[in-house]
């Protein structure tokens, strides 16, 4: 790295950028992290972390020990503006291999983060640091950075603005925030030694004062509050005011201890594009949206996990560098449809006069007396999953909407050839993935496309059935000699569910960030999986 300080300059550490720093720091890229504050934030900001987070955590091996830390699957209520329950959202399946809805302690999952990027030799976090300017070039991008030692210089290969809302690198990138910011804000509270007992959470409808409440770990709870037009937000967070909104749920006990009454505006914003050049965009700095659904740093948490696996091969020299402006196709609308889906659950919390509750209520509960709608909104199937039809997939555009090409894949559990019982992720490596959901994986791909995918760090898995169901020695016929494949058991069937569902899908091309590239029968896997490597390739 002749001439620069690290291959990519992470500029921000919180949970987007903390997450970045550890997913590249264990592909082995050297990473410098600039922070301005010398300390993690106190209170929380973001509550809610899902699936798909803790799966990209359980890549670089935290997802344990923050879900120890959380509450796991809690449910959510729904209430019109007399308190009457619309419905009780309590998704349990764990189609990605972890609990849908966990609420979390931001300051917690941020130490943790930190603490665990000293694992990796080529990461360099700096607290104190304040990026003042930013140049790039045709090789690299340098940033001036303002300490307490005075000021400092990094070259960097790419530059990662994770740095909020107002960050410094989106705006020295000359990339607009497209958007608006809603004209009401609102007021969140969280308290301390929390004494109700209320273990989910709780969204008040009402055309007068929108609320809602979150159970946190440690004994915390966030409350918030729709503050209304004719009110002064500042008078509005005063202490005594705060302690008499709060009142309403702590009728026989005292308000417990308020540790933090603030007054936000809710944006409903996205950047024009997610790069510039060598600069990339993720989290806040990319796209803003309300809570109203709990995805603002889950977002930011997709946004680097596809970016992450793409910097990595470029940086080690696995992949062209045009395979980076895939992150941009990719996420942009993806984001865009999470902003606005969050921005329209936040219209359905405040109707506008009690004829138009009345009717949304009536039409509320008529649908979840259809049992496929009933399960569509009790199991969230609501929120929009992310598919990728352009960028670093392969039959996307023509595939029918049931297809898991540009889709996360499933995560269900399997066992190894030593009999332990693992998730799906942990078996398949950190690279590419060509998964075989019947016996002839191995011996379908040439000798040239199975070096081509060797180059790019990608590994063959096999799934085979279950010893009960096994019959002869199948599923391991066939395979050359110098092929190494990883055979995993399907030992819950969620893989043969898979086939079942769509027998014409016998293989799948798995991406690093769990996504499938493409989708084809054994027989045409040669060309196809030519076709994903290619897109990679000079």
């Amino acid at each position: 790295m002749e001439g620069f300080d690290c291959d990519v300059a992470v500029v921000g550490a919180g949970p987007v950028g903390a997450v970045l720093a550890n997913l590249l720091g264990h592909a082995g890229v050297a990473v410098v992290v600039l922070e301005a504050a010398k300390t993690v934030v106190g209170h929380p900001r973001a509550v809610g972390i899902d699936d798909e987070a803790i799966r990209t955590l359980q890549s670089f091996g935290l997802a344990q020990v923050i879900l120890d830390n959380s509450l796991r699957n809690v449910p959510i209520r729904y209430h019109d503006s007399a308190g009457r329950v619309l419905a009780h959202v309590a998704p349990t399946g764990r189609p990605y291999g972890w609990p849908r809805r966990n609420l979390f302690y931001q300051p917690f999952l941020e130490e943790r983060l930190r603490e665990h990027l000293a694992a990796y030799i080529g990461v360099d976090l700096r607290l104190g640091s304040q990026v003042t300017a930013l140049d790039q070039d045709s090789s690299g991008v340098t940033l001036r950075v303002r300490t307490d030692d005075g000021d400092a210089r990094v070259r960097a290969r790419y530059v990662v603005g994770a740095d909020g809302g107002r960050s410094f690198v989106r705006e020295a990138a000359g990339i607009a925030l497209l958007g608006d910011t809603a004209p009401v804000k609102w007021l969140v509270v969280d308290v301390e030694k929390d004494t109700w007992d209320a273990p989910y959470s709780a969204v008040y409808t009402s055309p007068e004062r929108p609320a809602m409440t979150i159970p946190l770990p440690f004994g915390y709870r966030r409350f918030e509050f729709q503050v209304r037009e004719d009110e002064d937000p500042e008078t509005v967070s005063r202490l005594q005011n705060v302690t008499s909104l709060l009142k309403r749920f702590y009728p026989d006990s005292p308000v417990p201890p308020v540790v933090r009454n603030d007054v936000y505006s809710h944006h409903s914003r996205t950047a024009a594009s997610f790069q510039a050049g060598r600069v990339f965009l993720a989290g806040d700095a990319a796209h803003l949206q309300p809570p109203f659904f709990g995805q603002g740093m889950n977002s930011g948490i997709r946004d680097v996990t596809n970016l992450a696996w793409k910097l990595a091969l470029v940086t080690r020299g696995l992949a062209a560098p045009r395979v980076l402006d895939t992150y941009d196709a990719e996420r942009r609308r993806n984001a865009e449809v999470m902003v606005t889906f969050a921005t329209q659950m936040g219209r359905m919390y405040k109707p506008r006069n009690p004829f138009t509750e009345r009717v949304r209520n009536a039409a509320f509960r008529g649908v979840q007396k259809v049992p496929g709608a009933r399960d569509y909104i009790l199991q969230m199937k609501y929120k929009p999953t992310p598919r990728y039809t352009e960028g670093l997939v392969v039959g996307a555009a023509g595939a029918d909407r049931a297809s898991l090409v540009g889709r996360a894949f499933p995560q269900p559990m399997v066992q190894t050839a030593e009999g332990e019982g693992i998730r799906l992720d942990d078996a398949l490596g950190a690279g590419i993935c060509v998964l075989g959901l019947v016996p002839t994986l191995a011996a379908s791909i040439s000798d040239r496309t199975a070096e081509r995918l060797r180059a790019h760090g990608g590994v063959l898995v096999q799934s085979v059935p279950a010893s009960a169901y096994q019959r002869g020695s199948a599923w391991s016929a066939d395979v050359p000699a110098d092929r190494e494949v990883v055979e995993v058991v399907d030992i819950d069937g969620g893989l043969r569910d898979l086939l079942l569902a769509r027998p014409a899908d016998e293989v799948y091309v798995v991406r690093p960030d769990r996504y499938v590239g493409a989708v084809c029968r054994a027989a045409d896997l040669d060309r196809v999986l030519g076709r994903f490597l290619a897109a990679l390739e000079p």
